[in-house]
């Protein structure tokens, strides 16, 4: 007699008890196959997985409970059901309500059309997959830095749309780390952290000229990495002496950095966003190709990026340099092109993107809307860009706030007439824990 085909969906990350017990009694219904969620399924939902999706099959495929392992693409079970059409659907209790309460729905009504039935066994309490992982980057923090490097690379290949924000200091990481937002799609929070060279310098009461060493500036990332588990990318200027750059390049990876962006700026840098650039001058193609060989040899891993960033719009060179130095740019190794532009609308992005995107050249785009603020993320992405930069706005609403605190307490000789503008002792406390 036919065994009967039970088909049970996981992301198992960390493997623990509570899926070893859901496997273990799909097991003894029939044949189990594990529709194993892919990253780009799980980051819907959560962070992506530390674990990526091969690395994931290998496990659950040598687990004696399971017959065979299909991706599940989408958080939607429709897809493989209908290929499978398995005679159970085996799963924990615990998605009655909540974000897969809809998914339930689906699943019962689409497994009546074969009277397949829904099996839910009781969920395992006090463990998850979410709670280990946090433990073990408590505990294996060096470990775990190893393995950072490459959340940023698999976020871009799993996700439409990869958010990141400046974190200027380990206080402004951990906001970063935890902010989150409920939207009737789900929760919305920040990929990864930009190390800003401007932020790094305002901080230090120093001009934006790369007068912070880059040992300050590797001491300033570990100790927001020493706190925080997102990916980190780090503005580099125009790189500095290319002799320099094989160093650079290996203190940031040391530190679980994930990415580079490199200017194609020469000379005292000049922040691109003032009007007045005429004394900034741009690199020419060949030698700036020549620094982004240097920096890809010089990386340990693959997973580190280098992502060139292009100036011609902030020098006034016009889109036809911009698309060659992307097509050479790419072709010397770049990952990801960063256009540049310090106009308030994305028109002249827009109109790169498009002609970009056909290139055979082309390489994921990246977006820093400090001048074109009012562009929302959905059009960013609708126009081929995959990741978005907002590059100094935690320290620009710091600096706002802490004017107006010192101006307040001159004005009124007392602080009572700012405490209901500023954060409470009690909402400070609550990371001294």
């Amino acid at each position: 007699m036919k065994k009967k085909t039970v088909y049970v969906c996981m992301s198992a990350d960390i493997l623990h008890a509570g899926h070893i017990n859901i496997l273990e009694r799909a097991s003894k219904l029939g044949n189990v196959v594990v529709g194993l969620m892919t990253d780009q399924a799980i980051s819907y939902y959560k962070k992506i997985p530390f674990l990526n999706y091969y690395q994931r099959e290998i496990v659950i495929r040598n687990l004696n409970m399971v017959q065979e392992v299909v991706p599940q693409n989408t958080m939607d079970y429709r897809p493989n059901l209908k290929n499978i059409k398995p005679n159970y659907v085996v799963h924990g209790d615990d998605w009655k309500n909540g974000v897969l309460k809809e998914t339930r729905s689906q699943v019962i009504k689409e497994i009546k059309k074969w009277s397949g039935k829904l099996v839910e066994f009781p969920y395992t309490k006090n463990i998850s997959s979410t709670n280990l992982k946090e433990s073990f980057f408590n505990k294996n923090f060096l470990s775990f830095n190893s393995n950072r490097t490459s959340l940023l690379k698999r976020m871009i290949e799993a996700k439409k749309f990869v958010k990141v924000i400046e974190a200027h200091s380990p206080l402004a990481g951990l906001i970063v780390e935890n902010a989150k937002v409920k939207k009737r799609s789900g929760d919305v929070d920040y990929d990864g952290m930009w190390s800003s060279s401007l932020t790094e310098s305002l901080l230090r009461g120093k001009p934006d000229n790369q007068s912070v060493e880059l040992s300050t500036r590797i001491n300033a990332i570990n100790e927001v990495m020493e706190i925080t588990t997102k990916p980190m990318v780090f503005d580099a200027d125009n790189g500095g002496r290319v002799e320099h750059l094989p160093f650079t390049i290996k203190s940031l990876e040391r530190q679980g950095v994930s990415a580079i962006i490199i200017e194609d700026k020469i000379g005292l840098k000049k922040n691109s966003l003032f009007k007045d650039q005429k004394n900034a001058k741009q690199d020419n193609i060949k030698n700036f190709c020549k620094k982004l060989e240097v920096a890809t040899k010089s990386r340990k891993s693959d997973d580190f990026l280098i992502i060139a960033r292009i100036e011609s719009f902030i020098l006034g060179n016009g889109i036809n340099d911009a698309l060659k130095r992307a097509n050479a740019y790419s072709k010397a190794g770049a990952d990801g092109i960063l256009i540049h532009s310090k106009i308030d609308t994305p028109k002249e992005i827009f109109k790169f993107s498009k002609i970009f995107r056909k290139s055979k050249f082309f390489k994921f785009l990246v977006a820093v809307p400090s001048s074109y603020s009012k562009t929302y993320e959905k059009d960013l992405a609708r126009n081929g860009f995959n990741v978005v930069i907002y590059a100094n706005h935690m320290l620009r609403a710091s600096y706002l706030a802490m004017n107006q605190v010192a101006e307040s307490i001159l004005k009124n000789s007392r602080s009572s007439n700012i405490e209901k503008k500023i954060s409470s002792i009690k909402d400070l406390l609550k990371y001294s824990l």
